[in-house]
């Protein structure tokens, strides 16, 4: 069940150099004693967690780095849609991206699982795709033949310009602080104007 928008929860947070975006999957390889344990209890009580994007740190505790990473206030909240074991003993998952959260505050548990107090954000309006972005869905609809992509079985809705610019903003290579500038962007409109530009100093780069 995805948490109703303007709702205060606690949620454990899994800080990454990645961003997630409502829609997308995001596979992940889980070691650490203290996100086996989160990913089994959000398997048994069908719960989720919360994807943060590491402004300074790392992502994994070592004791060169004991301290929790320094994130950025707006991350997606990812539920465990896939699991399997893989090779070196590793848990392997494909999560699912849904709404997204501001974090109000946070706190370390015992096990070093960092929890969060976050409030969910308000669904973004719904806004049909307008003929100017066209060629941004050429790209993406190129992007999603790729063999990779293909395997995340992604279900986007070319007419909603909400669910083409997450899954853009997910695909392109670019690098996280951007993606992260997209995800905080509460108009479809507005993310798709930037994905234009963005793409179109790929081509002239």
């Amino acid at each position: 069940m995805q948490p109703e928008p303007s709702t205060i929860q606690e949620i454990p947070l899994f800080p990454l150099r990645t961003v997630l975006f409502n829609g997308g999957r995001l596979p992940l390889k889980i070691f650490e004693p203290r996100y086996v344990d989160m990913v089994s209890r959000c398997l048994k009580e069908q719960s989720g967690f919360g994807v943060v994007l590491i402004r300074e740190g790392v992502e994994a505790r070592t004791e060169r780095q004991a301290s929790q990473p320094k994130l950025f206030g707006i991350g997606t909240y990812a539920t465990i849609v896939d699991f399997s074991e893989v090779a070196g003993g590793m848990l392997g998952i494909i999560t699912a991206g849904g709404p997204k959260f501001r974090v109000l505050d946070t706190h370390e548990r015992n096990d070093h699982l960092l929890m969060g107090e976050v409030e969910f954000l308000p669904e973004e309006r719904v806004q049909e795709f307008s003929t100017d972005y066209e060629s941004l869905v050429d790209i993406l609809r190129q992007l999603m033949e790729h063999p990779m992509v293909k395997k995340l079985a992604l279900d986007v809705d070319f007419g909603d310009a909400r669910s083409v610019s997450w899954a853009l903003a997910d695909l392109l290579p670019i690098e996280p602080e951007i993606k992260q500038s997209l995800l905080q962007m509460q108009l479809p409109r507005e993310r798709l104007a930037e994905l234009k530009r963005l793409v179109a100093n790929m081509k002239g780069s």
